[in-house]
């Protein structure tokens, strides 16, 4: 028995005290109706309503039971609105994903514009690599993530994509520090510091693929990513890290009088981001994300892109050409 559609015709009928209009008020027709409300009796063991030719008068017991009916009709109608909530990304849980290079700035405005637009969906972030992204999107424990490309993006869905321009984080010192804008062929006596391969392996291999093709192919690979890891590394081991520009700052080493960042000439090298997500989970709370991350990077991060920033264009990754 449809216990909730009993109750609801058992609440119409002792609302109206009249079997024809109560069907109407369901939209049914009258048999099936009072056919409905001899079986709850049945079911409950209570005779509900006492009949005769011209009237129905509800019986003392189901006066007793009308407020719990009620009680029930409402929870249930609450139940199946919070459902569909959860089901088009209105509330519930929305697990994410920023990578590690995406400064403490951005991450707090993603936050606090998340928090704007979906206050009643949990947002559980985390730190992640586009190699770790990608793994969890395959294995469904991931809804929606900022990658980098170039990366395998098949059954993903895609935001705009986000270009950070690349500067050089060298010493103070080095004679490459004098331009204001750094030849790549001019770190040539430098290792270069790079985040482990494994994070991101096209990413990886494209930038030095481009380093090279721009006369710069450093005699060593460092591997670091945590901010005073890779000073230590520029101070002491002849290195050098590329960073992008900040948005509030042109200098990301401002902090340390023995290193400098200076832009590339000819902006050769640039970080690409995209928010993505598995193909069909473009809900609510996905797209609330992919807003607030991509106008977070326009704020905080000096990102440019060909697309427009507002409003966020949630698209199969197949559409953009990267």
């Amino acid at each position: 028995m449809d216990l909730i559609l009993h109750l609801r015709c058992f609440v119409a009928v002792a609302e109206e005290s009249h079997f024809g209009r109560a069907a109407a008020r369901l939209g049914t027709a009258q048999p099936p109706l009072s056919q409905r409300i001899k079986r709850l009796e049945r079911e409950l063991g209570v005779r509900l309503f006492e009949r005769n030719s011209r009237q129905v008068t509800i019986t003392k017991g189901g006066m007793l039971l009308l407020d719990e009916a009620r009680e029930l009709l409402a929870r249930s109608e609450a139940l199946m609105a919070t459902s569909r909530r959860i089901r088009d990304g209105d509330a519930g849980l929305l697990r994410a994903a920023l990578p590690p290079d995406i400064a403490g700035e951005t991450v707090a405005e993603i936050l606090a514009d998340f928090q704007r637009r979906h206050a009643d969906v949990e947002l559980e972030l985390h730190e992640l690599s586009t190699s770790e992204q990608l793994a969890r999107f395959a294995s469904h424990d991931l809804d929606v993530g900022l990658i980098h490309h170039p990366c395998d993006v098949t059954g993903l869905g895609l935001g705009p994509v986000l270009r950070r321009e690349l500067g050089v984080l060298l010493p103070r010192d080095a004679p490459a520090a004098a331009f204001d804008e750094v030849p790549l062929d001019a770190l040539g006596d430098h290792d270069l510091i790079l985040f482990p391969r494994a994070n991101a392996p096209a990413l990886h291999d494209d930038l030095l693929t481009t380093c090279a093709r721009n006369g710069y192919t450093p005699a060593a690979i460092r591997h670091g990513q945590g901010s005073s890891f890779i000073r230590g590394l520029i101070r002491s081991a002849n290195s050098v890290a590329f960073r992008p520009r900040a948005a509030r700052s042109a200098d990301a080493a401002a902090d340390d009088p023995e290193i400098v960042w200076r832009p590339l000439a000819g902006a050769p090298l640039a970080l690409r981001h995209s928010v993505a997500w598995p193909q069909g989970r473009s809900d609510a709370a996905v797209t609330a994300f992919a807003e607030a991350t991509t106008h977070a990077m326009w704020k905080t991060a000096a990102v440019t892109t060909d697309l427009p920033s507002r409003p966020v264009h949630l698209r199969p990754a197949a559409e953009y050409y990267l």
